[in-house]
């Protein structure tokens, strides 16, 4: 956490005459938007309106979130975008560690005159102005949650945030299963409970949202898992005129790695997926225990991570791309 200076003096920054900004990561999934929200929804209690932004639309199924249709999305709005990171007082940036990690509103980001917060559980964070790091915290929206301790304001938590930071919580916790998983997150999601936060409720309107579409690219993909390294590593891929042939929609892929790793026996599992508009793989990793994501996508797949949960990018054709990773992780410890 913050130190109690630190607290001070972000304290004395957020003020109802100050512009305040907030932005998460490309791709923004369930933690990022949830964290983004409830971060605005708790200055709102304040009286400090805040500006989300991101760099690119995110999946149908967490636009039902309090306020998600203000986002500003920055691929459709670079202008508004930019003004507003421009005459930012204050930035917090939350869930990802480095400039690069938010696409074009990068540059805006790192050449911005406001103070800058970072708070964010990924490993090695770069420098900003303030950095509430801890990778051992399974959710940004989690931290988020702490931060409203910090400042002793957790009777101000409301529906809106309890809804928000509890979405964010549960997808970047795998439904709670993840065994960064604590004791501490469960208090809290108990607290947002206390708040309002409805488990059912959230649950259907994130993960019950299957279309057709989705579930032809699962059968898909499920029809083809191969298993390597002794049963211990699941393989799913998909390829760019499939995702066409199903009429693919951001989102539709979310958690399909996931189904590899339920796998008896496995350790790891991987899905491949080409970019829709681009030529590069796309990939998710997913392990348990020790079996460390992060340090392998790092080295081997221009991406990273958490230990158990990690993405990257490859840069030649789905056939290569399996066969260099089957070559790579055979050589493997686990």
């Amino acid at each position: 956490m913050f130190t109690a200076k630190e607290i001070s003096e972000i304290n004395a920054l957020l003020v109802p005459e100050n512009n305040i900004v907030i932005v998460s990561h490309h791709n923004p999934d369930g933690d990022a938007i949830g964290s983004s929200l409830g971060l605005k929804h708790y200055l709102k209690t304040k009286g400090i309106e805040a500006t989300v932004i991101v760099p690119n639309d995110f999946p149908k199924f967490l636009k039902w979130m309090p306020e998600a249709k203000k986002i500003v999305i920055g691929e459709y709005k670079r202008k508004v975008a930019g003004e507003a990171i421009y005459n930012a007082d204050v930035i917090f940036c939350l869930d990802f560690n480095s400039p690069t990690r938010i696409g074009i509103l990068g540059d805006w980001v790192t050449k911005a005159k406001a103070k800058k917060i970072l708070i964010d559980h990924h490993q090695m964070p770069e420098q900003f102005d303030y950095v509430y790091s801890d990778t051992t915290i399974p959710a940004t929206c989690q931290m988020v949650y702490h931060f409203i301790q910090a400042n002793n304001d957790e009777k101000s938590v409301n529906l809106d945030i309890a809804q928000c930071l509890y979405t964010g919580i549960m997808t970047d916790t795998g439904g709670f299963r993840f065994r960064s998983t604590s004791a501490s997150t469960h208090r809290i999601i108990a607290d947002l409970i206390e708040k309002g936060a409805d488990p059912a409720i959230i649950t259907s309107n994130t993960w019950d949202t299957n279309t057709i579409s989705r579930l032809h690219l699962l059968s898909l993909v499920l029809s083809r898992i191969e298993l390597t390294k002794d049963g211990k590593v699941a393989i799913l891929w998909l390829k760019r005129a499939e995702l066409k042939e199903y009429g693919f929609d951001k989102g539709d892929t979310e958690g399909f790695v996931n189904y590899g790793l339920s796998v008896l026996g496995t350790k790891m599992a991987v899905f491949f997926m080409e970019d829709l508009y681009e030529d590069f793989i796309k990939i998710s990793f997913r392990s348990k225990d020790a079996v460390d994501t992060n340090q392998f996508a790092r080295k081997h797949f221009n991406g990273g991570g958490h230990i158990n949960a990690s993405g990257g990018k490859y840069f030649k054709s789905m056939e290569d791309t399996i066969e260099d990773f089957k070559e790579k992780v055979e050589a493997e410890e686990f």
